[in-house]
């Protein structure tokens, strides 16, 4: 009810008198919100992971290790929220929403006696101030790259909004502060220059066992597995968990229908996540790597688009580009300042995702990979003036193949 009178009252503000006073607005209901629900992260072991990339799956294994140990959880991230057995998609379009979401679901586990809230944290959660009045026991930092360049101004900026993370963990009333940081990431000293009572750097681990392809989640794994040996958890329940846990939905997700060539569905919507992810996917005997993918976000991050046309240009036998939240800005024009980094590789333009997804299947022979990325489990497709389109990568896949057969 309070959120939709504070709907409705922003909606009667002149846009640039919101925009002026947004900061505050933003910095004034974290702290409200706090008071309303008794300021519940100071009732819980609360655990932050931030970082560009593998955010969710590393929340995702943490908790499936901390279920293993007999602890109950709560989970917030980019894929759901969880408290207890009762777990929902996140269908906001946002890791962490605002105004009195948070709060509320730290309420909600405290409520429910969980041991642990695992929390995603995200720059844009920064700049809007909702990680303010969130007291964390540990912060997890997988690691840096430029995104969200437009929103913050700089990749300075950007790195500094993560660092004000560090800082909040370093101000906790909690003990001990634990603080886990990517060994390998050049901007791990940054982040270990604050105050934490512990303090681990993770690499990846050679002697884990872990269903989970390529490199990037070897280091979500060692991050989750270094933590919870600090939490004082047995490295064999550790271990365990790790081994038996499942990919999540929309991370390098298989989809299986009988097809014989494979068709994965990621979350990957940078330059360095593609490569990463099409550097797990071999071409070898005549077999493509069939890549449908755009830019995410129109109207931010232009930069990069002609970089991640560059990198498709290396991994892909055959390329789509098509419509991924172009929001206000025309799709067409999205993909064409991709395309410009293409050079080499046979590409083609269908805005349309549903037909881009079936073309690239239609397309499709035995031993090929048909790698779709940029939506992963989003619930919706986003189109001029706020329309949104239900959606799931996923599902549509299911739907062509089902045509196909």
């Amino acid at each position: 009810m309070l959120d939709q009178i504070l709907r409705t009252i922003e909606k009667l503000i002149p846009k640039s008198l919101y925009a002026f006073f947004q900061p505050t607005y933003h910095y004034v209901m974290a702290i409200f919100s706090a008071i309303v629900y008794g300021f519940p992260a100071k009732k819980i072991k609360v655990i932050g992971v931030t970082g560009t990339k593998g955010k969710s799956t590393t929340t995702e294994i943490i908790n499936a290790i901390l279920e293993e140990a007999g602890f109950k959880t709560a989970v917030s991230n980019t894929i759901r929220y969880k408290v207890g057995n009762d777990s929902r998609q996140n269908k906001f379009k946002m890791s962490m929403p605002g105004r009195f979401f948070i709060q509320r679901f730290l309420k909600n586990a405290v409520d429910e006696k969980c041991d642990y809230v695992v929390m995603e944290m995200t720059s844009q959660g920064v700049l809007n101030y909702r990680h303010k009045c969130i007291d964390l026991d540990a912060l997890v930092f997988t690691n840096l790259s430029p995104e969200h360049i437009e929103a913050h101004g700089s990749y300075e900026n950007y790195r500094n909004s993560k660092l004000r993370l560090t800082e909040s963990l370093s101000k906790s009333s909690k003990r001990p502060r634990i603080l886990v940081v990517n060994a390998d990431d050049k901007e791990s000293e940054n982040f270990l220059a604050f105050d934490a009572d512990i303090k681990k750097t993770f690499t990846i681990h050679p002697d884990i066992e872990t269903p989970l392809l390529g490199d990037f989640n070897k280091y979500n794994t060692a991050a989750a597995f270094e933590l919870c040996k600090i939490l004082g958890i047995d490295e064999k329940i550790i271990r365990k968990a790790i081994s038996n846990f499942k990919n999540i939905p929309g991370r390098v997700e298989f989809i299986e229908a009988g097809q014989n060539f494979k068709v994965v569905v990621d979350y990957a919507h940078t330059a360095d996540s593609m490569e990463k992810f099409y550097q797990v996917f071999k071409t070898q005997n005549g077999s493509k790597n069939i890549c449908v993918f755009g830019a995410t976000g129109g109207g931010r991050d232009t930069w990069k688009r002609k970089e991640m046309g560059s990198i498709a240009d290396t991994y892909c036998q055959e390329i789509i580009l098509t419509d991924d939240d172009a929001y206000d800005e025309d799709p067409a024009e999205i993909a064409n300042q991709i395309s410009e980094g293409i050079t080499k590789t046979k590409s083609q333009i269908i805005v349309d995702r549903r037909q881009a997804i079936a073309t690239a299947l239609k397309m499709a022979q035995p031993g090929d990979n048909v790698l779709i990325t940029g939506k992963g489990t989003d619930a919706f497709l986003m189109g001029p003036r706020g329309k949104k389109t239900s959606w799931s990568d996923a599902q549509i896949v299911r739907e062509e193949l089902a045509k196909l057969r």
